[in-house]
């Protein structure tokens, strides 16, 4: 057939959306919009993918050099290509930037990168939003898509809490989510605000770099050593099972048994854990075990963070390498640092705020408005029954208006369950 067109032209003209809107918008090229593409792809749902960085991969390849996921490899897998079995436990964060860039590109994902969200509007009548967006060129491109799905993450606003007195330091503050490595800190002094993954990791950043970091803890935290105690909860994944039953036995799980095996999780791996910890609180670091007892899973789940897996800053703040401060002991900041309670003041020359990331609905409010944000409600925590994370993975108030995010894991299964649910309200099934 002399007709026969080329595959790669036909790709680059659906790209355009010249002449039609997607029915489904996704916003945000991470592991949550892209896992959603991927199943509305196959399902044969027009669906467009749009993030503000410059590479599908950068919320990865962006962030700070150490970084590596915290639980291991092979709960983390993709729908459909699973990672190859030669890869490590634990993967560092720009093999997995390129993972996702060669993923979009294998499942024929239509991605379009340096393109920046600047909120919809909802046409009842019509049944339809209009999006407005802002090309990397400076074009301004209005779709009209039927849904809307927000995969920005359970964080992504950087929170940065008002801290008294702050603005009398002098020197360099700035959030984590800017944070790139410790390189240029060698024999400076550093303090890292927080004592959830973020602080830690950073803390140990600055340590290996020669750095003099301190971590100063404002709340309770849980820690658990990387292994074995955190990745109990994933050890039906090592059993030999299909991945695929593996998620379905997850999903089909009820809850109140959820808890109680995590509280049996819990307790093992603080028996486990004890002589870290034991360390830890000597050297004055406030410990919790999640809610009930429940553990680091439920406090993902409730609040998105609050606990760290150790993967090495624990034994440097137990060993005293990475000193550690309680935010209470603070009375004020200076020029040159903090001052303590007992008038004696502590150098600084940057202070790191690892203080965590504002929830969706502050995007909600950013890009659709106050009334769309009290009509939906709280995202993310679990309902008044204690059973579902509200308004995730399901149809919320707002028609047409769809959130997805969390762990690989909650990514690659609740996808499915979305994009089946999306898929049924496009053929008229919902």
């Amino acid at each position: 057939n002399l007709n026969r067109p080329n595959w790669l032209d036909e790709r680059q003209e659906a790209l355009k959306y010249g002449d039609r809107s997607p029915v489904v918008l996704i916003v945000g090229a991470g592991q949550a919009g892209l896992t959603v593409a991927a199943r509305l792809n196959v399902l044969g749902v027009d669906t467009l993918v749009i993030d503000k960085n410059s590479r599908v991969g950068d919320n990865w390849r962006n962030r700070y050099r150490a970084l590596t996921l915290h639980n291991q490899v092979y709960v983390n897998h993709f729908p459909y290509m699973p990672f190859p079995p030669s890869w490590p436990e634990y993967i560092p964060k720009d093999k997995l930037a390129n993972w996702f860039e060669s993923y979009a590109d294998a499942m024929e994902l239509n991605v379009w990168t340096g393109c920046e969200f600047n909120g919809a509007t909802y046409d009842t009548e019509n049944g339809q939003w209009s999006a407005q967006m802002r090309l990397s060129d400076g074009r301004k491109v209005t779709l009209n898509p039927k849904h809307i799905v927000l995969a920005t993450s359970v964080s992504s606003i950087p929170k940065l809490p008002e801290i008294p007195t702050l603005e009398n330091f002098r020197g360099k503050v700035i959030h984590a989510s800017k944070y790139v490595g410790g390189k240029e800190y060698k024999g400076k002094s550093a303090f890292v605000f927080g004592t959830g993954t973020s602080g830690h990791d950073i803390a140990q950043d600055l340590a290996s770099q020669g750095a003099d970091a301190t971590l100063v803890q404002r709340g309770s935290t849980m820690i658990i050593n990387v292994e074995p105690g955190a990745q109990l909860p994933y050890s039906l994944y090592r059993e030999g099972l299909a991945l695929e039953d593996c998620d379905l036995i997850t999903v089909a799980t009820p809850f109140p048994v959820v808890r109680e095996a995590h509280k049996t999780f819990t307790k093992i791996a603080r028996e486990q854990d004890k002589e870290l910890l034991d360390g830890l609180q000597a050297r004055g670091m406030q410990l919790d075990f999640g809610i009930d007892d429940t553990g680091w899973q439920f406090k993902y789940l409730s609040r998105g963070g609050g606990y760290y897996f150790n993967v090495g800053a624990s034994e440097l703040v137990a060993d005293g390498t990475v000193k550690l401060l309680q935010y209470s002991d603070i009375e004020k900041f200076v020029s040159t640092g903090v001052e303590q309670k007992n008038g004696s003041t502590l150098k600084a020359d940057i202070i790191i705020l690892a203080t965590g990331y504002e929830g969706m609905n502050a995007m909600v409010k950013k890009f659709f408005g106050d009334d769309v944000e009290e009509r939906i409600g709280p995202i993310w925590g679990f309902d008044d029954d204690g059973l579902e994370l509200r308004n995730m993975f399901c149809r919320t108030a707002q028609t047409g208006l769809w959130f997805m995010g969390g762990s690989f894991a909650q990514c690659r299964i609740y996808s499915k369950y979305m994009a089946l649910q999306i898929k049924a309200e496009v053929e008229g099934l919902l």
